[in-house]
């Protein structure tokens, strides 16, 4: 008995194992084939014989089916694609205003009624790439919805004139009134969502719900989708929202100050041996990641509350206070859409905002990363655009055209297929 087991399982292990070969053989000859990126497959995208930035003739539905040539052949693009977008080139596009929203699309959305009906706010917190800043403002585009953006002050100077050719070509587009100098984990990253939240209050467009989003998340969802998702939360709001883990609790447990370093950002707040006093108003601290989906009844409530303005000025010197603050504040008694303190942990797997995947995870709660990691994040890959569409969420982190330019297109081929598909029964105004 002990024999035949051993040798059925020698039988599969061949199979997978000759499997495995035959697929690893099937790729080596794609790359051979394609070991320079044919002209056949690139296709430059021009606006008024200016270059935009380059699209690849590559069948996105076969990549979602994952067939092997196509997935080998997105890999030979990545490998030998070279960045070409450039800040300056969408400053030349949005010169002509007419021509660079015909161009993009911006004057062929359709709008239902449902969606006049529900319009949607963002805050937009970017501070490079301000063509994958376009293409995520283009994919989550409708006319009835309103958009802040926030740049950071430190952004160069192409960047953020990129970021003013969008607001003046685009009417339901503003930069932030008050703006931050933003650095990593520190207050001026939540402050910075706070500015936009504030604006957008005080807009003409009496949106229902906001969401926060980053220069290099990308929508899974079309708006309508969105809008019959966000409706069926009636109220509620939905974010991460857990119980605090030891090393958590010394995030806001110590005082930290921001101090220079050689690290990529600059200056991050540091650690130092100064207990903080307990949170005021007898706060009960919960922990989740700075991104969100808030009713506008929340934000309204939140923007006039001594008790939240209180936790803000208490959070100033913590670490990363923007994966406390709204996680905290939502299990507020009372505040709109209040998760109860005695309910359990919401994570970011249960919360369908933003799906990230995490390096240490990778095998046990995600398949394996097929694009690059940034500080154990996974910058997705073509391989997972099947996983990331079906997998429940309405937006992911990260996406990165340096790192897969096919993903993205993939995605915005997806979008836009399921737009014409709701256009198809819904009428537009």
């Amino acid at each position: 008995m002990t024999t035949g087991c051993s040798l059925l399982r020698l039988k599969r292990k061949f199979k997978v194992s000759l499997l495995s070969l035959l697929t690893l053989c099937l790729l080596l000859l794609i790359n051979f084939k394609y070991s320079l990126i044919p002209a056949s497959l690139l296709l430059p995208v021009f606006m008024n014989g200016s270059p935009a930035f380059d699209k690849y003739d590559i069948n996105c539905l076969a990549i979602y089916d994952m067939d092997p040539v196509e997935v080998g052949k997105s890999l030979i693009i990545r490998k030998k694609h070279v960045m070409k977008d450039t800040d300056k080139s969408l400053i030349n596009l949005m010169a002509d205003c007419p021509s660079f929203i015909q161009f993009r699309g911006y004057d062929n959305v359709c709008v239902s009624e449902e969606e006049k009906d529900f319009p949607i706010a963002y805050s937009l917190v970017v501070h490079k790439s301000a063509w994958m800043v376009e293409r995520l403002l283009r994919a989550v585009y409708s006319p009835s919805n309103i958009y802040c953006i926030h740049y950071d002050q430190k952004s160069s100077a192409e960047f953020i004139s990129a970021m003013g050719g969008l607001t003046h070509c685009l009417p339901n587009v503003f930069i932030a009134s008050k703006r931050e100098s933003v650095f990593y984990a520190s207050i001026s990253r939540l402050k910075a969502d706070l500015n936009c939240l504030s604006d957008l209050l005080r807009s003409e467009v009496k949106w229902e719900y906001v969401i926060n989003l980053c220069g290099q998340d990308f929508p899974l969802r079309s708006n309508i989708e969105l809008v019959s998702e966000l409706k069926m939360l009636k109220g509620m709001n939905m974010l991460e929202t857990i119980q605090p883990t030891p090393s958590k609790k010394e995030r806001f447990t110590f005082h930290h100050e921001l101090r220079d370093t050689n690290f990529e950002y600059q200056k991050l707040p540091v650690k130092t041996e100064q207990k903080k006093t307990p949170p005021p108003h007898g706060i009960q601290m919960f922990t989740g990641n700075a991104y969100f989906v808030l009713s506008r009844k929340f934000v309204a409530h939140m923007d006039t509350s001594i008790v939240v303005k209180d936790f803000l000025a208490w959070s100033e010197d913590t670490y990363s206070p923007d994966e406390h603050f709204w996680a905290t504040i939502v299990r507020l008694p009372g505040v709109p859409g209040e998760v109860p303190r005695s309910q359990s942990d919401i994570t970011d797997l249960m919360s369908k905002t933003r799906l990230v995947k995490w390096q240490y995870l990778e095998e046990s709660l995600y398949p394996p990363c097929s694009g690059d990691h940034v500080r154990s994040v996974c910058i997705y890959g073509a391989g997972e655009l099947r996983w990331l569409l079906n997998y429940g969420h309405w937006f992911a982190n990260k996406f990165d055209p340096k790192v897969d330019p096919i993903l993205i297109q993939c995605l915005e081929e997806k979008l836009q297929e399921r737009q014409k598909l709701f256009q198809s029964v819904a009428t537009c105004g």
